[in-house]
């Protein structure tokens, strides 16, 4: 919510930040409607086993096999949709970040990155997470054809494993500015875990209302570099005057 009213204070530079979130947006949308629409086929495609079962029941497993392809597909999709946003809109991230910590305090020793060198670790990064994406959501995946818990408990630990992993994609460019990698910031989230949950849960849960990520990338950057800051136990209130 800090992030939301640093958004709205800044209106001119959050609108910037929106424009390749859309751009990414348009993209990712078109796919994922693409596969909401063949997701019967495929489901059938992946369960061969229930041709000769009675009516109901392949319907339901089907039913459940297409209700996991599409939660596998939104878990990976965020964390995906997250790093190739941050990756075009880079500049545009970085001075919200900057902004943010100018309210703050200034980073001691900010480290100077030039973009191409920023791209190449930001993309390194982001693949590393978008496999640890795959990696937990093909379990998931899985555990989705199970009846009832299929439904209910694995799309909630599908939020929360995919929030973890969003909070560590989003306050890359704050630890980065530090001089921190990928290692670095997994350790200092760590130090608070319910905080970068929380937070990581939000984000992804509003990521998943339509053009939600598109109009909240920005807030969401914001609130990241207040959540780096936390987890390096850094000022997060203004200094009064």
């Amino acid at each position: 919510m800090r992030g939301v009213r640093m958004y709205a204070a800044n209106p001119r530079l959050a609108l910037l930040g929106v424009v390749p979130a859309l751009i990414t947006g348009v993209l990712f949308l078109g796919a994922f409607l693409t596969l909401a629409y063949f997701a019967g086929d495929v489901a059938a495609v992946l369960t061969p086993f229930a041709d000769d079962w009675s009516g109901s029941t392949r319907t339901f497993v089907r039913f459940a096999a297409g209700l996991a392809l599409l939660g596998l597909a939104a878990l990976i999709g965020v964390i995906a949709f997250t790093a190739v946003t941050l990756a075009i809109g880079g500049p545009f991230y970085e001075r919200i970040s900057e902004r943010v910590e100018e309210q703050y305090g200034a980073v001691p020793n900010p480290v100077e990155v030039g973009w191409a060198r920023s791209l190449r670790r930001g993309v390194t990064d982001s693949s590393r997470l978008v496999a640890r994406s795959v990696m937990v959501g093909v379990p998931l995946f899985v555990a989705g054809f199970l009846p009832v818990v299929g439904q209910t408990a694995v799309p909630v630990l599908g939020a929360v494993l995919g929030g973890w992993l969003l909070a560590v994609e989003l306050v890359g460019t704050p630890f980065e500015r530090r001089g921190m990698g990928l290692a670095e910031r997994r350790r200092a989230l760590r130090r608070i875990r319910p905080v970068t949950a929380g937070f990581g849960v939000a984000v992804f849960v509003v990521f998943l209302i339509p053009l939600g990520a598109v109009v909240f990338t920005p807030a969401a950057v914001a609130g990241a570099t207040l959540l780096a800051r936390r987890a390096l136990g850094e000022p997060t209130e203004r200094r009064r005057s």
